[in-house]
């Protein structure tokens, strides 16, 4: 991607939305939000700054390169249609999922079947949805990883070779490493996981240790 910006636009505009829209506007990224309400993405941009600007969720789709759905599950169908997901406004663009579907008291998925991911792809009518960037903390893309730490990996699904270079490419802007671990099917093993650490902490434990160590070093 050399020295070229991507042009990004996030739909959503709680905690995940702007800190990933400060961390990439970091990065050089111009970042256009929006949402269902254009009030609460007008102020995202001004707090944000100069590379910053907000629009409705129609304008943010149809101005970007690639576009980052962050938000709350229960409202992804109304933000999907104000975009005109269904009219074909994400066709041939990266789209990024890191919704979280997931019950916060059980730790379970909500969709009985299939993931969060595959149910935008269904609607975002010729985009090229990934999943990605729903494990971490919004507001940890704001610091270095913790000091004696490696650094972190994200872990990426999609069908579409040029979305996950897109999506690859702006993890590691922001400090991270992509690692692609197959196709959109496996978007519910990688949304799974979130309850997975969700029920770690509230059972007081670290999830970190619940993931056996590999050394790479001896192949």
């Amino acid at each position: 991607m050399g020295e070229s910006k991507v042009r990004i636009g996030i739909l959503g505009t709680g905690t995940m939305a702007s800190a990933l829209a400060e961390a990439w506007t970091r990065a050089g990224h111009r970042v256009l939000v929006g949402g269902r309400s254009l009030d609460k993405a007008q102020a995202v941009a001004e707090r944000l700054g100069d590379l910053v600007a907000a629009a409705v969720p129609a304008e943010v789709v149809r101005a970007s390169d690639a576009v980052l759905v962050a938000v709350a599950w229960e409202g992804i169908d109304q933000v999907l249609a104000l975009a005109g997901a269904a009219e074909g406004s994400f066709a041939g663009k990266a789209v990024i999922d890191c919704t979280n579907a997931v019950d916060y008291a059980s730790g379970m998925l909500k969709p009985a079947v299939g993931s969060a991911a595959e149910h935008v792809a269904e609607r975002a009518v010729g985009g090229h949805v990934v999943k990605a960037l729903h494990l971490f903390a919004g507001t940890g893309w704001l610091s270095p990883a913790p000091a004696g730490q490696p650094e972190r990996t994200v872990a990426i699904c999609g069908d579409d070779a040029g979305a996950l270079d897109t999506t690859a490419e702006l993890i590691r802007d922001l400090g991270a490493v992509p690692a692609v671990i197959g196709g959109l099917e496996h978007a519910r093993q990688l949304e799974d996981v979130a309850g997975f650490v969700m029920r770690l902490v509230a059972a007081g434990c670290n999830p970190v240790t619940a993931v056996p160590f590999v050394d790479l070093s001896h192949g």
